[in-house]
């Protein structure tokens, strides 16, 4: 490698320095930096060890003329709040990082007026592509006017099939969940789950009873418990069952709030969990999951892999080689005291 060059007074290398440290012309480098046109090896690693050598970035304006992109993705969410969002986030910021492509986080707190809004501005930046997330499951109307920018829509689908979504497996989730406490010998389950009307209360209720149906257990009270996504209701719930259901061995709770309260009513009627009754919840949230007395087994729903996936596949459509449709994220189960 030849000398290292003087840099320009200030101090701030250009791609001229690079490639005359390199030894390689301008044009060179700069397709060593992009990735495009070939190359040997050697003269690819040559020009990234005067890149970090020289300490060298990227005019990312002028990078953005040659190659025609912006080098930012938009990630649109419902979930102010962020429990449900955040982790799908940190999973795509950990994909789109290794390929230098910078996120720009727009909250529309559920309001279309809103949504349109910062879809225009996502536009307006020329974002290559952009990531639709929410803190429900249940499916989405597609964005609108959005048809030439790449869209991956992630834990809340599109309802649109020929859309790119990506989703966590609740049937993969409530057979883990069912499969564990029928190893633990019980065979008398309670189901006790949020609103009917969420897609995530259905979808894994509908999933609980096919294994039940087809296992040796039985559905303790012959019926799913619909509710809401509370500790209160879970306690309410809980001594429900009891009076209708006394020889019921476990529950299987449609998320962790509801899991900790059916710790609480049991814990106030004297039963010991997990020697009396097992209890499984649902998310992995550790605010609810570790706090609770005895600490849950639940059903972790991989956020971050659902985001990490996402933003695979977006970067994959942003490359012209989409791949429409619904696409599913396993579940994992995180085993505690309460089994």
């Amino acid at each position: 490698m030849t000398a290292v060059p003087d840099l320009p007074p200030t101090g701030r290398a250009k791609l001229t320095d690079v490639a005359r440290l390199a030894g390689v012309s301008v044009g060179t480098a700069s397709k060593a930096l992009n990735g495009s046109g070939s190359m040997r090896p050697e003269t690819r690693q040559r020009v990234l060890d005067a890149v970090e050598e020289l300490d060298f970035r990227p005019n990312q304006q002028a990078q953005s003329l040659h190659t025609g992109r912006s080098w930012t993705v938009g990630l649109m969410t419902t979930d102010g709040i962020g429990r449900f969002s955040t982790p799908v986030l940190l999973g795509a910021e950990d994909a789109l990082g290794a390929g230098k492509i910078s996120v720009l986080l727009c909250d529309t707190r559920g309001d279309a007026i809103r949504e349109q809004h910062h879809l225009s501005n996502l536009m307006g930046r020329r974002v290559d592509g952009i990531i639709v997330t929410g803190r429900r499951t249940d499916p989405r109307p597609p964005l609108k006017g959005v048809e030439p920018i790449p869209t991956v829509y992630a834990l809340s689908p599109s309802t649109d099939p020929e859309d790119i979504s990506v989703v966590s497996d609740d049937r993969s989730g409530a057979q883990l969940a069912v499969e564990h406490l029928l190893a633990t010998g019980r065979t008398r389950i309670a189901h006790i789950t949020g609103p009917a009307h969420h897609a995530a209360a259905r979808d894994r209720a509908h999933h609980t009873l096919e294994l039940l149906k087809r296992s040796a257990a039985e559905l303790a009270t012959g019926r799913v418990h619909f509710g809401e996504w509370s500790e209160a209701w879970g306690r309410r719930a809980a001594d429900a069952v009891l009076r209708t259901a006394p020889d019921t061995e476990a529950f299987f709770c449609g998320n962790d709030q509801i899991a900790r309260g059916v710790t609480d009513a049991l814990r106030e009627r004297g039963v010991s969990v997990p020697a009396d009754i097992a209890v499984v919840g649902y998310d992995n949230w550790d605010v609810m999951a570790l706090a609770s007395r005895p600490p849950l087994t639940t059903i972790d729903t991989n956020l971050a892999e659902v985001g990490r996936q996402a933003a695979l596949l977006l970067l994959e459509a942003i490359g012209s080689k989409p791949a429409p449709g619904l696409h599913t994220v396993p579940c994992r189960l995180v085993v505690r005291e309460s089994t």
